[in-house]
């Protein structure tokens, strides 16, 4: 009888949701990071319940250099253009950044954030059921709706677009759909998004957005130095979990990440380990950290921030200085 089943869920089914899991380890660990005091994000409590299971101190520390790493791209971004200016996340899972931009007063013209339907879904559950979450929302928009439900949100300065990323026709009609401009400069943002897409796929989302926007900066934290047996473990340690890094090739050296930038439209295209992001990080805040937890084996945590990398590229044709973003 089994034998007359129909294949109901394919290869690439699997391996979607294995990546859509992905969504879940990163806000958690984020969640027990800043629960001991790594940053402060007071809004993650609302998508994500604290398990109680301790993360290992270097997993903690990696995290932490993420967050201030990318954090420091992007609001440099925001600052040279006066926040006259678009983010889009993509990929963004339960990210609560729109939340911090907003209290620090740096929320461009309008956040975007696009990921699958089935995570989109549950992060608006999660923002209309909450009221810390929804209120932040509405003190940005002009009229009396938002229009949410479990397909999207939209309103004047935040948008939540369920889509997927390697379709990039149905991606520029539902961003367009939330008024996004051309003509505004934009900051795009991935974090650990463009490795599960083979390098064709990553390569047309990257060209896409060069074409699209004359003035752009694309920030992206992912795998790197993968050749070696480190990496391959990591590989390996998702594998089992079927969970296929498609895009590992271009994760090879800091060289092959600037290389997909360049070679697909870019005019500038930086990229560093993200022990060197750790180490460039400001010194009080970095020894505070330090003091939180004991970390038994420092050289576990050189491996693994040298395993991983922040690659950013650049457009401007407004002349805005961007080329001048660094850490």
């Amino acid at each position: 009888m089994a034998a007359n089943i129909p294949q109901r869920f394919t290869e690439s089914d699997i391996s979607d949701e294995a990546v859509r899991s992905t969504c879940d380890d990163a806000s958690i660990c984020k969640r027990f990071a800043s629960s001991i005091g790594y940053w402060k994000d007071p809004y993650i409590q609302y998508f994500v319940r604290q398990t109680g299971e301790r993360k290992a101190p270097e997993i903690n520390r990696g995290y932490y250099g993420r967050v201030k790493g990318v954090n420091h791209l992007l609001d440099s971004f925001l600052k040279q253009t006066k926040c006259n200016c678009q983010v889009i996340n993509l990929g963004a899972g339960l990210d609560t950044t729109f939340w911090r931009l907003k209290d620090e007063e740096l929320l461009p013209r309008k956040y975007f954030e696009v990921d699958f339907p089935m995570v989109v879904s549950r992060k608006t559950l999660c923002i209309k059921t909450r009221a810390p979450l929804l209120k932040p929302i509405i003190e940005t928009h002009s009229s009396d709706s938002i229009l949410i439900d479990s397909h999207g949100l939209d309103s004047d300065r935040y948008s939540v677009i369920g889509a997927d990323l390697r379709d990039l026709p149905v991606l520029e009609e539902k961003l367009k759909k939330c008024n996004l401009d051309t003509q505004l400069p934009v900051v795009l943002l991935a974090e650990c998004v463009l490795v599960y897409m083979a390098p064709e796929r990553s390569a047309n989302l990257v060209r896409w957005a060069a074409d699209t926007f004359q003035t752009a900066m694309f920030i992206n934290y992912e795998q790197v130095n993968m050749a070696d047996r480190f990496g391959q473990i990591m590989v390996e340690n998702l594998q089992r979990r079927q969970c296929t890094l498609a895009g590992v090739e271009v994760c090879r050296s800091l060289e092959t990440q600037k290389d997909r930038f360049l070679l697909n439209g870019w005019e500038n295209a930086s990229a560093v380990d993200m022990m060197s992001v750790y180490n460039s990080l400001p010194r009080d805040d970095v020894s505070r950290i330090e003091k939180l937890e004991f970390l038994d084996e420092k050289e576990l945590l050189q491996q693994l921030l040298q395993h991983y990398c922040i690659c950013w590229a650049t457009k401007d044709s407004n002349n805005l200085g961007l080329a001048d973003i660094t850490f």
